[in-house]
């Protein structure tokens, strides 16, 4: 059972702040899993009064981003450090778990919030462009501008913001290691290609960024398909589209109008068919079909 435990953090919470909390909750849950949240001015620390209140003694008290103890980074001789609050707590949490130095996912999250802390997208290729908008520190910003909100609701906002984060990169390293594992690379005439089976669909997109003209990945556990062609490809999936109605007279299939797409079941539709051909027999037929 998780230690009653009080994490206080700075009123307008920042990324590296929720970022934080986050790690506290997440990653070392014998902890924190049940942790309540209190709010204070930037650099000061929660009283005894104020502690008292919510029902906690100050031994169960830990600042995050603020109060100047050890998992804030806004000390003197720290000012010049490349570190964060954030950083301070996956260094915290590796000494207690020390797999968390090898979760390249999380390492990826702290070395972002830091760089962010420390105003390094500044340096980002067109810096000024409009995409960044679209970030997590970003739309921590811009929520505090279309809606009321208190300082506990952001903060959960951003944890849920990390959580999918979290998700989406641990989705991203498994798809390399299926695709440097089981992907069956074969030729076109437009270029490299590659054949799979697996239920990762980031392995699609990321094998397009690696230069494959072509992905067709096969479900094994649904049996639906998904064929892509890169969008600066010339490829044109329609013949493939034909030769697999006239091969496949039981899967639905969808031939998306850019003629980049031919989808055999999607997350978007709930009624298709899957397909009984085999990925040998779609990649069989992507080679008759478009050479």
């Amino acid at each position: 059972m998780a230690k009653r435990s009080l994490i206080v953090a700075h009123h307008a919470p920042d990324l590296d702040a929720i970022g934080a909390a986050w790690q506290l909750v997440r990653f070392n849950s014998q902890e924190y899993s049940g942790a309540q949240f209190a709010f204070v001015n930037p650099g000061e620390r929660i009283s005894l009064d104020m502690a008292a209140s919510l029902g906690f003694d100050l031994h169960e008290v830990v600042h995050v981003d603020t109060g100047l103890g050890k998992f804030d980074h806004h000390q003197p001789e720290r000012g010049h450090q490349q570190i964060s609050a954030s950083s301070l707590v996956f260094d915290h949490n590796c000494g207690i778990h020390p797999e968390l130095e090898q979760d390249s996912a999380l390492q990826s999250i702290v070395q972002f919030i830091t760089e962010i802390d420390h105003f390094g997208e500044i340096h980002w290729p067109e810096s000024d462009h409009d995409r960044y908008s679209f970030m997590v520190h970003e739309l921590l910003r811009g929520i505090e501008n279309v809606e009321p909100h208190d300082d506990e609701s952001m903060l959960h906002f951003g944890i849920k913001c990390l959580d999918a984060v979290y998700a989406n990169l641990t989705q991203k390293l498994k798809a390399k290691e299926i695709i440097a594992e089981k992907g069956q690379e074969f030729s076109l005439s437009y270029g490299k290609c590659l054949a799979l089976e697996t239920r990762n669909d980031d392995t699609i997109k990321l094998a397009q960024m690696q230069g494959y003209v072509v992905v067709i990945k096969k479900d094994p556990k649904i049996g639906s398909i998904r064929i892509k062609a890169r969008p600066d490809s010339n490829v044109e999936l329609k013949p493939l589209h034909e030769a697999v109605i006239k091969a496949d007279t039981t899967g639905t299939w969808y031939y998306h109008p850019s003629g980049k797409m031919l989808l055999n079941g999607s997350d978007k539709s709930h009624n298709q068919t899957p397909s009984p051909l085999t990925l040998e027999e779609i990649v069989t037929l992507a080679k008759k079909s478009l050479g």
